[in-house]
């Protein structure tokens, strides 16, 4: 066991720091907390397992820190002085791609779904403990920083070389992670990116949703709910909706496909 975190009010937040991975040394960090206590036990957490800390106490200071210090994973409390954390969690994403773990007292499903959807990598329910923080970090930049998934030009298997993937009107760059359909480019967030991509990479075969949140969300505990809320999105990007599909086709109990148009 490593020894207790410093206590003040940041004992309410985070309890004893037990058994976790460890994240690589010199991993730059930036901490988003108000609270003075809070934030100078997370930086002593993470500053003690070799990670470059930095923070800010609120909003427009991390959206500062995201452009001009590049961290490599953000840790976003919701409750800020200047902005609501969902809100400086879209100007984020509006900034950058990088990890982001939003630490939350908000337990409602429909509001971490909406964290999630809004771009959101993981969250943390408070009260948590250090080694639950830091095995959530661990395993978001290891799912960030893996090596994409590549494409064989206008193939739907693995290639030797990251081309882009083309399935009828519908253009997956890989390496731009940019979306084309019928030569106008959709914007997608990263892990509606990343969720099209593998449907692509295993286009007219069925994928089941615990598969789907294996395989792009790395992790089983998230809920199904999940998939289904960054499907919609992508069927509405895509301009169809699952009454009428062209693309993303749903097989009742079993999963959903991508079709390789004919």
């Amino acid at each position: 066991m490593y020894p207790p975190l410093p206590t003040h009010r940041f004992e309410d937040i985070v309890s004893r720091i037990g058994p976790s991975a460890t994240v690589c040394a010199m991993t730059s960090v930036l901490v988003v907390e108000d609270d003075p206590a809070i934030r100078a036990s997370l930086i002593e957490l993470l500053a003690g397992h070799q990670m470059v800390v930095r923070s800010s106490p609120d909003g427009f200071g991390a959206l500062r820190e995201v452009a001009q210090w590049q961290p490599d994973a953000v840790v976003l409390d919701l409750g800020l002085p200047d902005l609501d954390g969902a809100d400086a969690l879209k100007m984020i994403r509006g900034l950058s791609q990088v990890p982001v773990l939003v630490a939350t007292a908000r337990d409602d499903d429909a509001e971490i779904i909406k964290l999630l959807n809004a771009g959101a990598d993981d969250y943390l329910v408070k009260p948590f403990s250090g080694g639950q923080l830091l095995a959530r970090l661990t395993a978001v930049l290891r799912r960030c920083t893996s090596p994409a998934r590549t494409f064989s030009p206008g193939g739907g298997v693995p290639g030797a070389g990251p081309g882009p993937l083309v399935l009828g009107e519908l253009r997956i760059d890989p390496l731009a992670r940019t979306v084309h359909l019928a030569g106008r480019e959709i914007g997608l967030t990263r892990r509606e990116f990343d969720l099209l991509s593998f449907l692509a990479l295993n286009a007219d075969r069925v994928i089941s949703k615990r598969q789907l949140l294996a395989e792009v969300w790395r992790q089983t505990y998230v809920d199904e709910q999940t998939v289904d809320v960054h499907l919609s999105c992508l069927r509405r990007k895509l301009g169809e909706r699952a009454a009428r599909p062209r693309f993303l086709h749903t097989v009742r109990g079993v999963g959903v496909k991508l079709v390789s148009p004919r």
